[in-house]
């Protein structure tokens, strides 16, 4: 409609200017640019996310074979949807964003390991390095997928099916992703051997002996043990800061939110805004139990002052209702007299006017407002702006005139663009609190059941926490709403945040089984394991860091939340998470002993 309209205007020239708005349009024009930000996006994170897995791998190879697990996987994911007839909704654009920056990460820590063991062990043949990698990875990478899986697949706790359907094919993605990178890596090193390695010199075969005395992970290892008390409060710190945060976030699902201030759609908006009574609608609908029950003139009186009153609150432009026309009607039978602009005393008289605009030549206007039978009436409430806010206040108002209604026997019930927004609003708090808590509830076992241990399970939740409580302080102190885009943020955390956790805490309990001694286990894990849990957070953070060229703002925001998400939980991963699995190195090494 949009279109033609617009092809309508482009045939005529003149010196007006064509203003086209109104939810549709907006909603259309969203439908429209998501797809070309999307084939746009796709591209750009490619690209990146090469550049600097070659950077990190260091090897061409290596490189090549790791894009093409993620772009199988995004593929696969879109193969499915369209396979099973799942339409693109806009935040299905972050799919491929999702599983190319998530899907590496399991390569890494392969590869690090691979070139761990034939530095450590210069003999060693090309089936023994992929055997090796293999039996020490898999474990691990199988637990971090699931537990990435979990977070994606809470998501089908919300009432929202752009949301519900974003988290399964994601996570359908994230683990092809890992089931591809277990075959291919290790495929790879029997075809085409390991390449050039820098061979560890002097590599001693004692296993108990090979351990990185001196490196950057093992000097950062012994400070954390030197300063634990300046790490637990600047935790406290910001923990306590995150929290204030968290009590300024607010709900919106303005659909011109997702457009930014300068964008055709956006000034088209305000100038309607500007000059007429408002894009956005709230119809309140009033419903009584008697016939005729709205020719009362008492019944009347209540309509009108709550219309006008409505009409006083920020951001509302216009409100039609039945009373408009009665006024309007008792006005101009009184020759114009303002005195008159009023609703009339008596029914009867009512009635009079009601029945002289059915026999006028366009009665069907009437019926906007109100019903055949007279039982049931419509307000339309005009706004100036569809942010949840706005509507939220004006039916607060609505509200706390329900009990007037209820003693005349009305009841009060909403409808409109607006109201469909603001259960909207609602559905996201509802899924978001639901998935959060799913997802976490989720990590928790499978860790738990990975380790057969709760105490570990509880230890590895401590980073996905604290990333959940920064995220949600951020948004708060940045006054970044909580939106259809913004609300998968933290699901998505947990289930990527917790794998960082998973792969220190495999090789730390390793480490301490092997070497029996804490301080050296703890040098060890901080060096090899610490080195590639840093860099698969440089490359996930590097994947989502473009989405912030996006030309959707929502989508701009989850690039930097999910950036700072995945920092704060690698930050937290090596530093507290890591203090607290080192005082409770005794308990561990009697449940390794049984």
């Amino acid at each position: 409609l949009y279109d033609q309209i617009q092809r309508i205007a482009d045939d005529r020239s003149g010196p007006e200017t064509l203003h086209i708005a109104g939810r549709p349009i907006v909603e259309g024009t969203l439908a429209a640019l998501g797809p070309a930000d999307m084939a746009r996006m796709g591209p750009l994170v490619l690209l990146v996310i090469a550049v600097v897995l070659l950077l990190v791998l260091k090897q061409l190879r290596r490189t090549i074979i790791t894009m093409s697990v993620v772009v199988a996987s995004t593929i696969w994911s879109f193969g499915l949807m369209s396979a099973l007839g799942v339409p693109m909704y806009s935040v299905s654009i972050m799919i491929p964003v999702m599983l190319i920056a998530i899907g590496v990460a399991y390569a890494v820590h392969l590869y690090n390991q691979i070139d761990h063991y034939a530095g450590e062990t210069p003999g060693a043949g090309r089936r023994d390095i992929a055997e090796n990698a293999i039996s020490v990875i898999s474990s691990p990478a199988l637990f971090a997928a699931l537990t990435t899986v979990a977070g994606f697949v809470s998501l089908v706790t919300s009432q929202v099916y752009p949301v519900k359907y974003f988290g399964l094919f994601t996570a359908f993605g994230v683990f092809v992703a890992f089931l591809l990178t277990m075959l291919l890596v290790p495929a790879g090193i029997m075809a085409f051997g390991n390449g050039a390695v820098k061979k560890a010199a002097g590599a001693r075969a004692d296993r108990a002996e090979r351990i990185p005395e001196h490196g950057l992970g093992a000097r950062f290892a012994e400070a954390l043990k030197a300063r634990p008390r300046l790490v637990y409060l600047a935790v406290a710190a910001l923990v306590a800061v995150s929290g204030f945060g968290i009590s300024r976030v607010w709900i919106n699902t303005s659909f011109l939110a997702n457009f930014d201030s300068e964008s055709a759609i956006v000034k088209t908006d305000a100038f309607v805004n500007e000059h007429f009574g408002g894009t956005s609608s709230l119809n309140v609908i009033l419903e009584a139990g008697e016939p005729d029950a709205f020719k009362d003139p008492e019944v009347l009186r209540l309509v009108d002052r709550m219309q006008t009153g409505a009409l006083e609150l920020e951001n509302v432009g216009d409100a039609i209702s039945l009373t408009t026309y009665l006024r309007r009607l008792h006005r101009s039978m009184n020759a114009a007299d303002p005195s008159f602009d009023v609703i009339p005393d008596s029914s009867d008289l009512v009635a009079q006017y009601l029945l002289l605009y059915e026999m006028s030549g366009d009665p069907d206007n009437l019926w906007k407002v109100v019903d055949a039978d007279f039982k049931s009436a419509n307000v339309t409430i005009q706004m100036k702006s569809d942010d949840t806010r706005t509507i939220q206040r004006v039916i607060d108002y609505v509200d706390a005139q329900a009990a007037d209604f209820a003693r005349l026997g009305i009841t009060v019930r909403y409808a409109g663009s607006g109201y469909k927004s603001l259960v909207f609003s609602d559905l996201i708090l509802q899924g978001q609190m639901s998935s959060l808590g799913l997802s976490v509830i989720i990590v928790f076992i499978l860790v738990s059941f990975m380790f057969r241990s709760l105490l570990l399970g509880a230890i590895s939740t401590i980073p996905v926490l604290i990333s959940i409580a920064v995220n949600f302080g951020v948004m708060g102190l940045l006054n970044v709403p909580l939106t259809t885009s913004t609300a998968l943020i933290s699901s998505i955390a947990v289930g990527i945040g917790v794998d960082y956790a998973i792969h220190l805490i495999t090789h730390y309990r390793e480490a301490l089984r092997v070497l029996g001694d804490e301080e050296r286990a703890a040098r060890f894990s901080m060096s090899h394991t610490g080195r590639a849990v840093l860099l698969n957070a440089a490359i996930v953070i590097s994947g989502f860091m473009v989405m912030v060229f996006s030309v959707f703002p929502p989508n701009r925001q989850v690039g930097f939340l999910v950036s700072l998400n995945m920092l704060t939980a690698f930050v937290a991963t090596v530093t507290i998470m890591f203090l607290v699995l080192r005082s409770l190195s005794p308990r561990l090494v009697k449940e390794l002993q049984k």
